[in-house]
């Protein structure tokens, strides 16, 4: 089995700064994790792989993690490669900056097709640091392969995949045929840690760099000229309060205060 899984490297949750001018999130000297869910896409890659081995040869099974990011997104692949995955295929052009969820999926899609085929693709139901979800389903169209999101289990059934969902109507079994595409949450699995074996394999490794004109796409797909939408304007929340302070020996008048506004705002 070929398992394609995309990653995203994201700036860690409290380093995310946006530039006001573009629109764009700075990525430059922030510190850079591999997106949480994308994680558990390649733990279910790695067991997927593990259960096809044992019934078939070792080399016709193979997972392929592919990013697309600045050069630096070549640790996240090689923290992949140290978890398991046998190898990393970078992104990275300057083509492809400030590309929106469509403009991405084009640019994935067209190195699914560059590297495969697959059998399966998988990825993290959304990145922390969009929180879109969209991706996922539109590297699924325009692949022009059957999807299914929100994947909490899955399991081979009479050569086709079975999927458990979870929907706000709550949980819905799906089963899809061979090449498909699905985005993972949190409660598939639980991901493994890299072992020093994989991190001297994973330094080891040559990981591809592709560029645009590699995967046969025009400038005008990628990027913002590619983009069909753009932050317009950025707005930060303010937090305001106002503090009333009451020391030792004003305790007694500071409970009575509090009373008050309780009651005020009908909390008793």
């Amino acid at each position: 089995m070929k398992i394609a899984v995309l990653i995203k490297q994201v700036p860690d949750t409290d380093d995310v700064r946006m530039d006001p001018e573009t629109g764009t999130m700075i990525r430059e000297g922030v510190g850079a994790i591999v997106n949480p869910l994308d994680l558990n896409a390649l733990q279910a890659a790695l067991d997927l792989k593990a259960a096809s081995v044992e019934q078939a040869e070792a080399s016709s099974s193979e997972v392929t993690v592919i990013t697309m990011g600045p050069p630096k997104a070549h640790e996240a692949l090689r923290e992949c490669i140290a978890t398991g995955a046998d190898r990393g295929v970078l992104l990275s052009d300057r083509a492809f900056a400030g590309s929106d969820t469509w403009a991405t999926a084009k640019v994935l899609a067209a190195a699914v097709e560059h590297t495969g085929p697959y059998d399966l693709v998988l990825a993290g139901e959304k990145a922390t640091d969009g929180e879109t979800g969209q991706v996922g389903p539109e590297v699924a169209v325009l692949l022009g392969i059957p999807f299914s999101t929100y994947v909490t289990g899955l399991s081979f059934t009479e050569g086709k995949i079975e999927v458990r969902r979870m929907t706000e109507e709550g949980v819905q079994r799906q089963r899809l045929p061979f090449p498909c595409l699905l985005t993972v949450l949190h409660a598939l699995n639980e991901p493994t840690m890299p072992t020093l074996a994989g991190k001297k394999r994973a330094r080891r490794s040559e990981i591809p760099v592709l560029g645009i004109s590699d995967i046969g796409l025009s400038p005008e797909e990628t990027g913002l000229k590619g983009s069909a939408t753009r932050v317009v304007k950025i707005a930060y929340p303010t937090i305001s309060r106002s503090t009333e302070m009451y020391d030792g020996k004003r305790a007694d008048e500071g409970i009575d205060r509090l009373i008050e506004v309780l009651k005020d705002l009908a909390v008793i």
